[in-house]
């Protein structure tokens, strides 16, 4: 996959003159690699972010036309803004013919629908997204196709069973790793629902009667001090002070 950019040369270096560049619609980025010197030049966005959607952008031989001169590069790194998501900067590495690179080349998946292991249910789980692979300049693949079809489920996908373009290796080469598995599906049980508790009678608010033979509420201190002054009444009237005797008279002689 071969795209063209056309790019200028550019002298901008401060943080001002860099977001100047921007607003008139380039991308600052750097050129290096090779026997040459590092250039700065910046790209027109417009042109750029018709190749950006690509997930196999970092992975792309581009054919990078400098006032006029042409020379084969592949983008290393881009950076993207914090909040508007927009590039803010490329670095793009000098590709020389029969040069080997390491690259993060994308995984897709092909026959999802003809894959008994998901025909019955199964989930495909998958481990790596994209696999670093050591490539000749010349032949790096846009992408690695895994073929689904004829596989049940626990089927385990390992580097070893995937097919690789020409002189292209695994740069992990100690282990044979895991790219995808069919899995079973994961059943959840849903919790029994929790009896609801029945609420004691009166429960409301409202006062529970009287068992039979017991008496009600008792009553209040106003009434508790009634009874005791009617108490001390009583008391008060059964304590009266004696009579005194009748003096007697004297008869007159």
């Amino acid at each position: 996959m071969i795209n063209n950019l056309k790019a200028t040369k550019r002298v901008s270096k401060t943080t001002g003159e860099l977001n100047s560049l921007r607003a008139k619609g380039f991308i600052p980025a750097v050129l290096y690699g090779g026997e040459n010197p590092n250039l700065k030049i910046s790209i027109e966005e417009k042109r750029l972010n018709t190749i950006l959607v690509s997930d196999a952008f970092l992975s792309t031989i581009i054919d990078l036309d400098i006032d006029g001169k042409t020379e084969k590069v592949i983008p290393r790194d881009i950076s993207y803004h914090v909040t508007s998501d927009k590039p803010i900067h490329i670095d793009f590495m000098r590709v020389a013919k029969g040069s080997r690179i390491i690259l993060q080349i994308p995984v897709i998946f092909k026959n999802n629908k003809d894959c008994p292991g998901l025909k019955s249910g199964g989930v495909l789980n998958i481990v790596r997204r994209k696999i670093e692979l050591s490539c000749i300049a010349e032949n790096i693949p846009e992408n690695i196709e895994i073929d689904l079809a004829n596989l049940e489920i626990g089927a385990s996908i390992k580097i070893s069973s995937v097919k690789l373009p020409e002189n292209a290796k695994p740069t992990i080469t100690d282990r044979d790793f895991v790219v995808a598995t069919i899995a079973a599906p994961t059943i959840v049980k849903e919790p029994e629902k929790p009896a609801e508790e029945i609420p004691a009678e009166g429960a409301d608010g409202e006062t529970a009667p009287a068992a039979d033979g017991q008496e009600s509420a008792a009553p209040t201190k106003e009434g508790d001090a009634a009874k005791k002054d009617e108490k001390g009444k009583e008391a008060a009237g059964d304590k009266k002070a004696p009579a005194k005797p009748a003096e007697k008279k004297q008869e007159k002689k």
